[in-house]
């Protein structure tokens, strides 16, 4: 039925699991559910084929599986079932996670590698439409022809991000800089002329006078340090940094603002500030 429904399967191979005990795998299901996913199967393949999913598949299909990800007789797999944009993403935050706990990455080296292609758009699974996936002001790879041409969920952008062991280090595009092709690609994410010219209108009108073809990347120098000082959480290279509640413990922010400020800033409270709006 999930199948049906347009979710997808995602395979995530875990190499030496068949060794740990069967509390390694129900606590990847369980951490998976704490994240707000819908949760794992698995098949532990050490002393036959462990995990109610073996049963369903068959043996047939098992061995297709096995085959297919080159499987030993002590690795085991997890499953992701959803949307393909979930399941993508629940299946990278396991492999990470299995990588980890089992040993499989490689320390004291660093790995970089690019990735491209990025998609231009995707489908926003709650307002039922498609939307900017990334950066919505670079340019779609094929321009004109391919937002007047091809499928939305299809279009690629000139976008780029390098990568360092999992970590991105710097993220840039190709820069949309023709003004009739900015308004298409605005108009499939559902915004017309209008919402542009007023939301973007320094660099429409920019444009309009005309600029060259042009690009850039934006190096996040803190990950950088985090690397290089080996630490996992980018908080411990921040002089001064929020905690995970968006709190500046230096500064005592965020704090309350008092009357006189706020009407010297000629701004509003509409409701009670103290319930979620």
């Amino acid at each position: 039925k999930a199948i049906e429904s347009g979710s997808v399967v995602r395979a995530i191979p875990a190499p030496g699991a068949g060794t740990r005990a069967r509390s390694f795998f129900d606590s990847a299901n369980q951490w998976s559910r704490d994240e707000g996913y819908a949760g794992l199967a698995y098949i532990n393949f050490k002393g036959g084929e462990g995990g109610g999913i073996a049963k369903n598949l068959g043996p047939d299909r098992v061995a297709q599986l096995v085959a297919k990800m080159g499987l030993g007789p002590n690795d085991g797999v997890f499953f992701a079932c959803d949307k393909p944009s979930t399941a993508a993403k629940l299946a990278g935050l396991v492999r990470t996670r299995v990588g980890t706990e089992l040993g499989l990455i490689e320390q004291n080296a660093f790995k970089f590698c690019w990735i491209v292609d990025f998609p231009m758009y995707e489908w926003d699974e709650v307002e039922q439409r498609v939307i900017f996936s990334h950066n919505p002001f670079s340019m779609p790879q094929g321009e004109m022809e391919a937002l007047e041409t091809m499928n939305p969920l299809d279009i690629l952008a000139y976008q780029y991000d390098i990568v360092c062991n999992g970590i991105e280090l710097s993220s840039g595009a190709i820069r949309n800089h023709k003004p009739e092709i900015m308004y298409k690609a605005f108009e499939i994410a559902g915004y017309d002329r209008s919402v542009v010219d007023e939301k973007f209108k320094g660099m429409i009108t920019a444009f309009k006078y005309g600029a060259p073809p042009h690009g850039g990347s934006a190096p996040g120098v803190d990950r950088i340090v985090m690397l290089l000082a080996d630490e996992p959480n980018i908080r411990e290279v921040i002089l001064f940094p929020m905690n995970q509640k968006a709190e500046d413990l230096m500064m005592g922010a965020p704090s309350y603002v008092s009357e006189k400020q706020l009407r010297e800033l000629r701004i509003a409270i509409v409701g009670d500030p103290h319930k979620p709006q």
